[in-house]
Parts: C-alpha cells; sequence; structure tokens
C-alpha cells in the first residue's frame, strides 16, 4: 500500500495535510504506476488512519488491488478543491450524513446494491438510510453510531442514587453532582452534564435533538417522496425546549458558560469536573484511560414524555464521481463491509511508534458481527441496542447542514435567556426552516 500526504493536485498553494504514516506489519509493496492503485480518502487523525490501513493492507492481500491511501483531517475543504478539478479520490469514507450533500454537488456516483456482495448482511433499515431523493442508493453503509449517556458510576455511587431512566431523574442526578460532593473533596468544583452549547457548526442542535424527539417532536417531516416541511412549531418540541432551558438555567446543572463552548471546548468528563456526558460511545476509550474503566458506566438515554430515542450518525463509503475504476470500488466496498474487515475496524492495537489506535467501525453494519463481543465490553452493546431498537438520524438524503444550523441558531439563543420566548422562537425557526426548503426546492 501506499500512504501519502495529500497529493499536490489538490490545489496549488495549499498546505499539505494528510499524515504520512506507517504501521507495524504493512505487507503490501506500492504499484510500479500509482495511477493504477485505488486512491483511498478518510477524515482522519493519526490513530484512525492506523486503523485504516490495517484494513487496506488485508484488502489487498486479499485481492492484489493495490491502495493508494489518504488520511485528510480537513476533509471537506480539500474534497471540495478536487472536486473543481473533477479529479475525485476513486473511494472516501465520510460522514452518512454528508451523502445528500454529495449527491446534488456530484461528487458520488449511484450504488447497485443487488450488485454488491455481502449486501445482504446490512440490515434493509440501515441501506434505507442510503436512500437519495430519487430512492437511488448513493453510498454503501460502513459504520453506525448512537449516542448514550456516560455517568461517572463512582460518584452515583458515592451519593447513593439511582440510574436516571428519566428526563426527571437525569435533571435530579445532575443537580445531585453540583450539590452534594460527588468526589469527597470538600469543595464546590463538581457540575451535572456537558453540554457542547455554541450554535457553532450546529453542536447544541446535535445536542439536543435527541430531546426534541424524545418528547414526540420532529425537525423536519418527510412525505417519502423527496419533499418536506418544517415541524418544529409545536407543542412537543416547545415541551422539548423548556426542558433543556430548564437544564442551562438551574445553577450546576450544566456546567457554566455551556452555551459558548464547543466539543473540543468540553474536556470536563474525563477531567472529573463533570458526572454526565451526552456523547458518541467514541469517547468510552478516551474516558476509561482517564478515569478508570470501573468508574464510567454507559446507559440508553433516560426517557421523555414519548420515547427514549437517541441520535445517529454514521459513515458510508462513497464512490467518486470521477473515478473509470468500478470494478475495484466495488471491491474495496465488498471487502469493507465483510465481518473480517469490520472486526479489524473495531480492534484497538499499537503501531510500531506505540502509538494506540482508535476504531474507524463503531457500530457493525454487518449483521453477522457482534460488537460487544469483539470488544468484550458490554457498553458496546448497550450503544448497540440503542441504535437497534430507538434511534433517529437527520434526513441524510439532503443537505441537511444549513437546516441544523438554522435550529442550533434558535436554540442557542432560547438556551442562553432563562426567560426567553419559546413560543415565538419556535414560530421564527420555523420561518426560517420553511424558507429554506423551498430555497432548495424540497417543498411539496
Amino acid at each position: 500500500m501506499k500512504i501519502i500526504g495529500l497529493p499536490a493536485r489538490a490545489v496549488a498553494g495549499t498546505a499539505i495535510v494528510g499524515l504520512a504514516i506507517s504501521v507495524a506489519g504493512c505487507s503490501s509493496t506500492p504499484s510500479d504506476d500509482s495511477s493504477e492503485a485505488l486512491e483511498v480518502w478518510t477524515r482522519s487523525n493519526t490513530e484512525d488512519a492506523m486503523t485504516y490501513e490495517a484494513i487496506f493492507d488485508a484488502f489487498t492481500e486479499e485481492t492484489g488491488i493495490e491502495v493508494e491511501y489518504t488520511p485528510v483531517p480537513e476533509f471537506d475543504t480539500q474534497l471540495q478543491a478536487r472536486a473543481s478539478q473533477k479529479d475525485l479520490p476513486d473511494v472516501f469514507i465520510n460522514d452518512a450524513g454528508s451523502m445528500g450533500q454529495y449527491q446534488s454537488q456530484g461528487y458520488i456516483l449511484p450504488v447497485d446494491r443487488d450488485a454488491l456482495a455481502g449486501a445482504d448482511e446490512i440490515s434493509d433499515a440501515t441501506w434505507e438510510q442510503n436512500l437519495g431523493t430519487d430512492g437511488t442508493y448513493y453510498g454503501v453503509p460502513y459504520s453506525r453510531q448512537a449516542n448514550i449517556v456516560m455517568i461517572r458510576k463512582d460518584w452515583r455511587e458515592a451519593i447513593g442514587a439511582d440510574v436516571p431512566t428519566t428526563w426527571d431523574e437525569l435533571s435530579e442526578l445532575a443537580l445531585a453532582f453540583a450539590t452534594e460532593d460527588p468526589d469527597g473533596n470538600g469543595q464546590d468544583d463538581t457540575y451535572g452534564m456537558v453540554v457542547a452549547g455554541s450554535a457553532q457548526s450546529g453542536y447544541i442542535a446535535r445536542w439536543g435533538n435527541s430531546y426534541i424527539w424524545q418528547a414526540g417532536g420532529e425537525i423536519l417531516a418527510s412525505d417519502d417522496e423527496g419533499h418536506y416541511t418544517s415541524a418544529i412549531n409545536t407543542p412537543e418540541v416547545e415541551t422539548a425546549m423548556e426542558w433543556m432551558r430548564d437544564q442551562f438555567c438551574t445553577e450546576g446543572v450544566v456546567v457554566p458558560n455551556s452555551i459558548n463552548l464547543t466539543t473540543a471546548e468540553t474536556p470536563f468528563f474525563g477531567e472529573g469536573t463533570a458526572g454526565i456526558w451526552l456523547t458518541g460511545p467514541y469517547n468510552i476509550a478516551s474516558s476509561d484511560d482517564q478515569l478508570g474503566q470501573e468508574n464510567v458506566e454507559a446507559i440508553p438515554m433516560p426517557e421523555g414524555p414519548e420515547s427514549a430515542t437517541t441520535f445517529a450518525e454514521g459513515e458510508n463509503i462513497y464512490f467518486g464521481a470521477s473515478s473509470e475504476k468500478s470494478e475495484e470500488q466495488q471491491a474495496l466496498a465488498e471487502f469493507l463491509i465483510s465481518a473480517e474487515a469490520q472486526e479489524i475496524g473495531m480492534t484497538i492495537f499499537e503501531g510500531e511508534d506505540g502509538i494506540q489506535t482508535k476504531p474507524v467501525v463503531r457500530l457493525p453494519v454487518n449483521e453477522n458481527v457482534d460488537v460487544a463481543e469483539v470488544t468484550g465490553d458490554e457498553r458496546w452493546g448497550i450503544t448497540a441496542d440503542s441504535y437497534a431498537e430507538d434511534s433517529k438520524a437527520f434526513p441524510w438524503n439532503i443537505n441537511f447542514i444549513p437546516y441544523r444550523q438554522i435550529l442550533a441558531d434558535g436554540m442557542n439563543a432560547m438556551m442562553a435567556d432563562c426567560s426567553s420566548d419559546i413560543p415565538a422562537g419556535l414560530e421564527e425557526i420555523d420561518a426560517q426552516l420553511t424558507a429554506q426548503l423551498e430555497t432548495d426546492g424540497l417543498l411539496p
């Protein structure tokens, strides 16, 4: 396999952001003509890229197809640069939520599900997430995940509290963590919930959308024919917004100043200053490293008025629209969804430089792979159950980014003011969502 930094042809004058790395045991060798290799990009840092490298080594060993692999941290920026030159990577792996955006921009090719070996080992429900508004598949499912609630188990046991199962119980536990000295140091220095409450990049919407669904609300409503309407201005969503605002406005329940913080600025759970974290399961390992596995428990989301629905995300395999290597694209996709590759993608190992890898498959899409069995960690089993039984994603068949931003801006304003007029705020969000749907030609 050839591992390279970002190709110079990507954009003149652009700094190279790919990572040149190696993994112990790399078995394949570069092709004499790199243009014959399958060019693959992932949005990855060093630890992620090491895992992908192991997967692509196994693919080359099995198929003989060489891979020219580039891990790209600033993924969409560089993808746009390559798209402007009509020279996209042959295959790229990135957020499933980007599918509608990529399809509308002409970045990706349709996928023939029926022609893909192993496609029947992925559930129909997961495949249906990858249907475009025209009823065509535009990505191959690769990895999925569902948000869970991580709790400081030692803190909870120290104050004699039960595992929360409802919104009220979650709020009570958060307040207790702020007021009952759960770490026993005699200081008033602990808080309840970690929240990335900034509107930047839609952070607060990503945190709060589960509560909207749990209250029985929706953001957009689909007619299943490629059209959407705003569904935000309802009593159910108002209930959710009021509950979320109460958390921000009750001292100690949420870490102070969370309304202005992004995920990069919220280290509080691992640092030992907050005891509840609604997050993805990818943070389990790092939390264990910081706090000790015995002190970190993961639970399904506590139930709201209507459900315990949690936010689902994932990654897809995309076929670059400018590629002429359809057979190789298909071969790689078939390998990536196989049990062998999915298990490699879930494995943590140490590279030759002592760097520990990170899993790049969170919940396997291959139904023959048991995440709890592979990881030996039942908390991953809890995540898998939450995904399978009660999860929901933003619409992936449209470019949801502007809608998420509209929601985030409105939510942030309502949470920031403890006397905010929530009905008026929902009316404003509703009007903006409807205007965006009209602009995008998505109204019925």
